[in-house]
């Protein structure tokens, strides 16, 4: 089947096209400055032939008029008509209480993730407005949304609860969430498959590290605790993220600063991080060019990610009563040996054992990369994500079904 795979943000929109008989991606893309002037970058991978052009991009529905255009190009195209895409599948970042797996798009789906739009103010609209206009201009095409927030909901109720007036709950739904379960959802089977036992005895941290960072507890292969809360501010510090802190830094912050809760809601998703600590940079490749230089702050930032790292570690081992594998995953994840190895420091109490020489000579690997020596007790490894992928899967299994 091929399952167009959509990623829609506020002023752009990225693809990828999968043939799912063989999970290969046949071209992928980004529309990028959608409502400004607009760009078009588009890839063929049989032959990497590359296709880009500046198009007046008033919306999403015209963005995705260019998208099909550039797939059914007799030169850099891949397809012979709009009838070859079979399916469209969409990242969806917050499904809030309403959804536990991914969906077939209905008017009752939609009318359902109107109300998901105050848990993920900066996605939400964009994930609308991806789904709009997927549906003008291929109205035949069945659609299905992969929720970010699915894979969480697992979490036993004690894991998932904060400890406010219950009431708050029950009106508002606030609770913890959790973020990113596409790509936790796909290392850990990956990780699944590694290891030599059955899947419910199995117990795994998955670490998804880049600008966005979480961390989840993954039992007998459910989840059953992630840093993520409410919002993806919650847990480890990030690029310009502060992670998790005591609630009454907010109100004292907004006095000291003179902060509104818009102004001070921007102040700790957009100027915390480690851009606040560094001074430098929210991208950890800026870090360490500036910790090679001396730069202390830079040191610190990275200290710190990796500090709170290992303590997520050891709390997620104790909640599952051990661990098996530790997955680190993602941008930061991948490619950056000195996050890792913070975060793998003095944890040889559960023995854990990390190979620096194998951690330290990973930049540039794309592939599954173990991590930890023969005589661990568990087992660490540096898996890619892939989550598009999932959602591409999750579409042709829906689809089939109808």
């Amino acid at each position: 089947m091929n399952v167009l795979v959509v990623n829609a943000g506020s002023s752009s929109l990225k693809y990828q096209l999968f043939d799912t008989s063989n999970d290969t991606v046949v071209a992928k893309g980004l529309c990028d400055r959608i409502g400004i002037d607009g760009t078009l970058e588009h890839k063929r991978l049989a032959d990497g032939k590359v296709y880009s052009a500046q198009v007046k991009m008033d919306n999403h529905s015209q963005a995705l008029k260019y998208l099909v255009e550039a797939l059914l190009d007799k030169d850099h195209g891949c397809v012979s008509s709009m009838s070859d895409i079979e399916a469209i599948g969409h990242r969806v970042v917050h499904g809030g209480a309403y959804f536990s797996e991914s969906v077939l798009v209905t008017e009752d789906v939609l009318a359902k993730l109107e109300l998901c739009r105050d848990l993920a103010p900066l996605h939400t609209g964009a994930h609308i407005m991806g789904i709009q206009g997927c549906l003008d201009v291929m109205p035949n095409t069945p659609q299905v949304l992969v929720f970010d927030t699915a894979f969480h909901q697992t979490m036993p109720k004690e894991a998932y609860m904060y400890a406010l007036d219950y009431d708050v709950y029950e009106k508002y739904a606030v609770r913890r969430y959790g973020a990113h379960g596409t790509s936790h959802r796909y290392v850990a089977g990956e990780m699944l498959k590694l290891l030599d036992k059955p899947v419910e005895e199995t117990k795994i941290i998955t670490c998804h590290l880049g600008n966005g960072s979480s961390i989840s507890a993954v039992k007998g292969g459910k989840v059953i605790d992630t840093s993520m809360g409410f919002t993806p501010l919650a847990g480890v510090m990030m690029g310009t993220r502060c992670g998790d802190m005591d609630p009454a830094i907010v109100p004292f912050l907004m006095q000291k600063l003179d902060l509104n809760p818009d102004e001070v809601n921007t102040y700790m998703n957009k100027k915390c991080g480690f851009l606040g600590i560094s001074g430098v940079s929210s991208d950890c490749r800026d870090i360490e060019a500036a910790i090679a230089q001396g730069n202390e702050r830079a040191a610190l930032s990275i200290k710190m990610l990796g500090y709170q790292i290992r303590k997520y570690i050891g709390s997620y081992t104790a909640a599952m009563d051990g661990v098996d594998a530790i997955v680190f995953t993602a941008g930061i994840g991948e490619n950056t040996a000195s996050v890792r190895a913070e975060a793998l420091r003095n944890l040889s109490y559960f023995g854990i054992e990390f190979d620096e020489e194998v951690n330290a000579a990973t930049k540039g690997r794309s592939g599954v990369t173990k991590l930890s020596t023969e005589n661990s007790k568990v087992a660490i490894y540096m898996i890619p994500t892939n989550e598009e992928l999932v959602i591409a899967r999750d579409t042709e299994a829906i689809v089939k079904a109808l």
